[in-house]
C-alpha cells in the first residue's frame, strides 16, 4: 500500500513539473508576443489611422485594408513566435483598438441589408410560379378520369 502511494506521489510530482515546464518549452512566450504585436502591429495601425481623416474612421470601406493589415500582422507575428492564433492576447489587442478608434461608430454601416430587387425577385417569383403551375396541373389531371387506373 505504501509502495502504491509513493508511486502515485511520484506520478503527481512529474505531472506537476510537466505542467510548469512544458508551457515555457512550447515556444510561445506570451509577454514577448504581446510586446511584439504592440510594437509592430499597433504602431503601424496608429500610423495608418493617423493618415486617415478622422471622419472616415467609421467607414468600413476606408478602414478595411488597414484593419486587415493589422489582423495579418498579428497572425504573422504569432507564426514567427510559435504562438497559437487567434488567442486571448489578440482578442484583448483588438478590443483595445475598438475602444480607442471605433467606440463612436454606429452599427448602421455594418447591418445586413436586403439584396437588390433584381436578385431578390427571381428567388420569390420562381417558387410562387412553380406552386401555381403544380396546383393547376393537379386540378387539370384530377378532372381527367380516363386512364387513371
Amino acid at each position: 500500500m505504501a509502495l502504491e502511494s509513493a508511486s502515485l506521489l511520484k506520478a503527481g510530482l512529474v505531472l506537476l513539473l510537466a505542467a510548469h515546464v512544458l508551457p515555457s518549452v512550447s515556444g510561445c512566450h506570451t509577454g514577448y508576443y504581446e510586446m511584439a504585436i504592440n510594437d509592430f502591429c499597433l504602431t503601424k495601425f496608429r500610423l495608418d489611422m493617423a493618415g486617415l481623416d478622422r471622419g472616415l474612421w467609421c467607414s468600413w470601406k476606408d478602414t478595411m485594408e488597414i484593419y486587415e493589415g493589422t489582423t495579418n500582422c498579428t497572425y504573422q507575428v504569432a507564426l514567427k513566435m510559435d504562438c497559437f492564433w487567434p488567442n486571448q492576447i489578440v482578442d484583448r489587442f483588438f478590443v483595445q483598438i475598438h475602444r480607442i478608434y471605433f467606440h463612436d461608430c454606429a452599427l448602421t454601416g455594418r447591418l445586413l441589408h436586403d439584396p437588390p430587387t433584381s436578385i431578390l425577385a427571381p428567388f420569390i417569383a420562381v417558387p410562387v410560379l412553380i406552386t401555381l403551375l403544380m396546383t393547376a396541373l393537379v386540378v387539370w389531371r384530377s378532372k381527367r378520369t380516363e386512364g387513371v387506373l
